[in-house]
C-alpha cells in the first residue's frame, strides 16, 4: 500500500465500529484520508476514533446513525453536517451489513427481509443520494459497496440476505451507468470473500481462522479502489 495514497480525501465509512468497517477506516486514515466514521455503536466507534488518533492519522469525524431506523431527513442531515465540518466529500464505503441467520425460506419472516434490505440496500442508496451533489463536484470520487458472493450465486438458506446483496449489486451498477457523464466519479462492488470478521464467523461457525483471510490482506484493494489509481473503472463487481 502506498503511503498517503489517499492524502487530502474525506471518506465516509459506514459500519465503522467493528470488523471490516473499522479495518477500512484505520487503513484509510493510515493512507492519509480524513475518515467520517458512521455507526450505531457509540463506544466501539469511539475506540476506532482513538486508534486512528493514536496511530497519528488525520483526526476523524464520528457520527452515530442507526441505518435501520434512519429516514430521508437523517441521511440528508448527515450530509449537511459532514460537509459543513469537513468542507468536502471524496468517497463512501458502505461496509454496514445486517444478517439474521441461515434458514429455509419457510422460516424467514417479513421483518427479517425488510430489515436486511433496509440496511444492506436501502441505506446505501439513501446515503449515496444524500452526498451525491458533493461527490459530483469532487475532483476524484469513489463509492464502494461491500458485496457478498451469495448476491451473485443464489444458494439455499441465504434467502433475504442474499437477495438484499443481489439488489446491492444492481444498485451499484445502476449508479455507475447513471454517472457516466461524471468521469471522475465511479461506483464499484468489492466482495471480500472469507475474512476474519464478526459476520463471517456468524455465517460460517464451522470455519477455522486459518481458512479465512485476515482483514489486513484485503486492505490494499480497498485503498486502490478508493484512490485515483482506480479512476476510469466503474460498474465492476470485484472478488478479492
Amino acid at each position: 500500500m502506498t503511503t498517503q495514497q489517499l492524502s487530502g480525501k474525506v471518506i465516509v465509512v459506514t459500519g465503522a465500529s467493528q470488523g471490516l468497517g473499522a479495518a477500512v477506516a484505520r487503513s484509510y486514515a493510515a493512507a492519509g484520508a480524513t475518515v467520517v466514521l458512521v455507526a450505531r455503536h457509540q463506544k466501539k466507534m469511539e475506540a476506532v476514533y482513538d486508534e486512528i488518533m493514536a496511530a497519528g492519522g488525520p483526526e476523524p469525524f464520528a457520527v452515530r446513525l442507526d441505518l435501520l431506523t434512519a429516514e430521508e431527513k437523517e441521511f440528508d442531515q448527515l450530509a449537511v453536517t459532514v460537509l459543513e465540518a469537513a468542507g468536502r466529500i471524496d468517497g463512501i464505503v458502505h461496509c454496514a451489513s445486517y444478517f439474521y441467520a441461515l434458514s429455509p425460506l419457510m422460516f424467514q419472516t417479513v421483518a427479517e427481509w425488510v430489515n436486511q434490505y433496509r440496511i444492506n440496500t436501502v441505506a446505501p442508496m439513501a446515503l449515496t443520494r444524500a452526498f451525491l451533489p458533493a461527490l459530483q463536484q469532487a475532483e476524484d470520487a469513489s463509492v464502494l459497496f461491500v458485496g457478498e458472493s451469495h448476491g451473485a450465486t443464489p444458494q439455499a438458506y441465504w434467502g433475504g440476505f442474499g437477495a438484499s446483496k443481489a439488489a446491492l449489486n444492481y444498485l451499484a451498477q445502476v449508479a455507475a451507468d447513471e454517472w457516466q457523464q461524471y468521469p471522475q466519479l465511479r461506483a464499484n462492488v468489492l466482495v471480500p470473500g472469507a475474512i476474519n470478521s464478526p459476520q463471517r464467523m456468524k455465517t460460517h461457525p464451522g470455519e477455522t481462522r486459518g481458512e479465512r483471510k485476515e482483514l489486513a490482506d484485503i486492505m490494499p484493494a480497498f485503498v486502490y479502489w478508493m484512490s485515483r489509481d482506480s479512476r476510469g473503472r466503474s460498474g465492476e463487481i470485484v472478488y478479492l
